[in-house]
């Protein structure tokens, strides 16, 4: 039936900076979708123990930094004291930083690199054995890295970090992609726009401004990157392998002059 295609009843999700923004979005799609259970993870514990309580008795929380390689270790440490497979990992967890070029930090740099490009990276090999065995030819596991549109197209804010790690994601992605493949683990990547956030503040407090520079007319909703990642996670995404889907209005692909 079309209706299974779109289904998760009975999978069991991992999502990365799921206490809130994006993250907590597309874990309470993933519970509405038929998750059996939805795992999230967060730097901050009361954030991640609060968002929880919320989204329900399906929701776990396993608050862990994964900024460094033995956090995503520990991470991974944690969800296999609870399951011993996993059919979905939501790699969300990101960090920005502003500043002009000439006083942009080392810190800056390193801080967003290490959390938006090398902890994808760190923890899907922490992962990788217990997502093979939930992964079949039939029901694939599945990897999906939020990326963004700012690895496509430019940003008017200073964001060097920022861009190179979500540019190099992207391509991450398909690099990954190819390897894990051979496993029936598919990777493929959203990449938002705007969507209001305490990571998008501008998206958050001038909706209205903001709106007016997007072709749709809007920022995004909840609904809209929860329908994106339930398709990516689910039967209906199992052919599409190494894809980035630009979720942002028709600002980087319908825009005309850029």
């Amino acid at each position: 039936m079309a209706s299974d295609l779109f289904s998760l009843e009975g999978r069991v999700a991992l999502v990365t900076g799921g206490s809130r923004g994006i993250g907590k979005m597309i874990a309470k799609g993933f519970l509405e979708a038929g998750c059996r259970k939805v795992y999230i993870t967060a730097r901050k514990a009361a954030a991640c123990d609060a968002t929880a309580e919320e989204l329900g008795p399906n929701c776990v929380s396993i608050p862990v930094d994964i900024s460094t390689v033995e956090g995503c270790r520990m991470l991974a440490e944690r969800y296999l004291s609870h399951e011993d497979r996993l059919d979905i990992l939501l790699n969300n967890a990101g960090a920005a930083w502003l500043a002009e070029f000439d006083q942009f930090p080392e810190s800056g740099w390193d801080k967003v690199m290490n959390l938006n490009l090398k902890s994808p990276f760190f923890l899907t090999q922490a992962l990788h054995e217990t997502l093979k065995k939930s992964a079949t030819a039939e029901r694939p596991a599945k990897v999906i890295n939020i990326t963004s549109i700012d690895g496509i197209r430019l940003n008017p804010q200073e964001t060097y970090s920022y861009h190179a790690s979500k540019a190099g994601l992207i391509y991450l992605t398909r690099r990954m992609a190819a390897r894990l493949i051979q496993d029936n683990i598919v990777m493929s990547s959203i990449a938002p726009g705007a969507f209001a956030s305490d990571m998008n503040i501008v998206a958050r407090d001038q909706s209205e401004e903001v709106a007016r520079r997007i072709p749709s007319g809007r920022i995004g909703r909840d609904e809209d990157m929860q329908g994106v990642a339930i398709y990516l996670a689910s039967r209906a995404g199992d052919y599409v392998v190494g894809e980035t889907i630009a979720v942002d209005g028709g600002v980087a692909l319908a825009t005309p002059g850029l």
